[in-house]
């Protein structure tokens, strides 16, 4: 979907002055941004800038200490994880956590654990297609899985509960470079779909290319923003980001 389609459709998540601590220090510093429907909004920055505390906070895990979340115009700054997740927020975490003992058809069916039974079938069905080699390995331990392979699955399982925002944790954490390719190719599908994706990455070159809209944040505040094209562009955001 295009940029000019997307931006003037009304905010999916909306963020305004977000705060978060741990003890007395300050992670997060009044944090505002908005994610579209269909869009693809990336935020991007280096280790330790505050990426996974705004997802956490997203996501119901991380305490705020001030400011808001609005999610399809409701207020959930407060609300409980599990009633974020039945509302349609879906996050696939940092480093993947899929569950190692269990086959990959029991992951992907925990994902739906907030649905109606009858859908899960269906839905498995098209996880498949989108994510052939899980079909392939469905019956196999999700342990067993290669980096890229759990990651995949990872996503899967998020897009078993029809999310109406995925969050994405550093998809490309820890992968291969053509791995890392083949992740952001499914991720750039996924909004052509239709999926709204709040995608958060240490590789900004990657993460930009393929945004709609891009956020950098520093030390938690939000430095710059911008069309993903327009941020890649950026002289600061290439020598600190990209070593130009």
């Amino acid at each position: 979907m295009k940029q000019q389609d997307t931006a003037s459709k009304p905010p999916v998540l909306d963020i305004k002055g977000l705060t978060s601590h741990y003890g007395r220090i300050q992670a997060l510093h009044g944090i505002d941004i908005e994610v579209r429907q269909g869009q693809l909004v990336a935020l991007v920055g280096a280790n330790g800038a505050g990426k996974t505390t705004l997802l956490r906070a997203i996501s119901g895990v991380q305490p705020v200490s001030g400011g808001s979340i609005h999610f399809r115009g409701d207020d959930v700054t407060r609300a409980s994880p599990d009633r974020r997740v039945r509302a349609g927020i879906c996050q696939v975490p940092e480093g993947r956590q899929v569950f190692g003992p269990m086959s990959v058809e029991d992951n992907l069916r925990l994902g739906a654990y907030t649905r109606p039974k009858d859908d899960v079938a269906d839905d498995m069905e098209r996880m498949y297609g989108l994510f052939p080699i899980l079909k392939e390995k469905r019956l196999l331990l999700a342990g067993t899985l290669s980096g890229g392979q759990q990651q995949m699955l990872a996503m899967a399982r998020a897009l078993m509960g029809r999310p109406s925002v995925l969050l994405l944790d550093e998809p490309s954490m820890g992968l291969a470079p053509l791995l890392i390719a083949e992740i952001f190719r499914i991720v750039k599908s996924l909004r052509d779909e239709g999926i709204t994706i709040f995608l958060v990455e240490q590789n900004a070159h990657a993460a930009l290319s393929i945004a709609d809209r891009g956020y950098v944040i520093e030390t938690g505040s939000i430095l710059l923003s911008g069309p993903g094209p327009e941020l890649l562009a950026n002289e600061q955001v290439q020598s600190a980001y990209l070593g130009m």
